[in-house]
């Protein structure tokens, strides 16, 4: 029973690595953009729910939808000041993002200080089946995420919208010799990106305590499960969020939370050694 218990944990821990994920898979999956400060954004994210939530005493609801703008506000201003000028040039545009990383952390520890700080569950309480036991919370985030999963497919592939950002991604000369407003595309996309980030940062606040240096560890996992999965993959996302979710579950159980990492990143670089490309690879024409 325990080994169903940890399943069960698994999936939960599934949906928390795709929730966080969504948003580089837009941002470094589909514009190539390598943004090292994308655990900040989820920093942010959780930040602002905990001023709308726990400051101000607003619904959770709002603190989410709070965190979205927020963040795609400052994503826009990151692509039109910073990320804009640097298209095609990855390691610059590393070392600008990992600045801009900085620069976040010391603004939330200037504005609420580095203490961390407790968010409430806005959902209480747990569900057992068979004796396997999985908290409301983490139900909620399962179904949220699968949810926002869904959202993202859909503009993606089938509006509008989402076929000019394909089209960009792939080809962006042509896209411009055909008359499409790249620049509006790329702006309304990283912001799009940053946004999801942002959600995810609100909903996962209430997992654990908000602080300036919460971001890195998501931010790592999330690069992993891009990279496992395959880049520009929405289904090589979903593949690299269960393997993720259910190996660090798992291997916890067994030999502890560091094996667990230790044998994580094992895992991810054998299977990148002998598929590149990640589980799933792109399609491209």
């Amino acid at each position: 029973m325990n080994i169903a218990q940890q399943i069960a944990d698994g999936f939960s821990v599934t949906g928390t690595v795709l929730l966080m994920t969504l948003g580089l898979a837009i941002t470094f999956g589909v514009m190539k953009i390598i943004n090292l400060a994308h655990g900040e954004l989820i920093m942010v994210g959780a930040y602002t729910t905990y001023v709308i939530n726990t400051q101000l005493h607003l619904p959770f609801v709002v603190a989410v939808i709070s965190a979205f703008v927020v963040t795609a506000l400052i994503g826009a201003l990151m692509e039109m000041l910073v990320i804009r000028r640097l298209y095609g040039r990855p390691m610059e545009t590393l070392l600008a993002t990992f600045g801009i990383s900085i620069v976040l952390q010391q603004m939330v520890r200037l504005v609420f200080g580095a203490t961390n700080q407790p968010i409430e569950s806005p959902i209480s309480g747990t569900l057992e089946i068979g004796g396997i036991v999985i908290p409301y919370l983490r139900l909620f985030i399962i179904v949220f995420a699968l949810a926002l999963l869904g959202i993202t497919a859909l503009i993606l592939y089938k509006t509008k919208f989402g076929m000019l950002v394909r089209t960009v991604s792939q080809n962006r000369q042509m896209s411009e010799c055909l008359g499409i407003n790249t620049t509006r595309i790329d702006l309304l996309t990283f912001a799009w990106g940053a946004g999801l980030t942002g959600v995810a940062g609100a909903v996962l606040a209430p997992l654990r305590n908000v602080a300036p240096t919460m971001g890195v560890d998501y931010m790592i996992d999330s690069f992993m499960t891009i990279v496992l999965g395959g880049v520009g993959s929405l289904a090589g996302t979903i593949a690299g969020s269960f393997i993720m979710g259910e190996a660090s579950q798992l291997l916890t159980y067994f030999g502890g939370e560091t094996g667990a990492k230790i044998i994580v990143f094992l895992i991810v670089i054998v299977l990148i050694r002998f598929k590149p490309e990640g589980l799933i690879k792109m399609e491209s024409r």
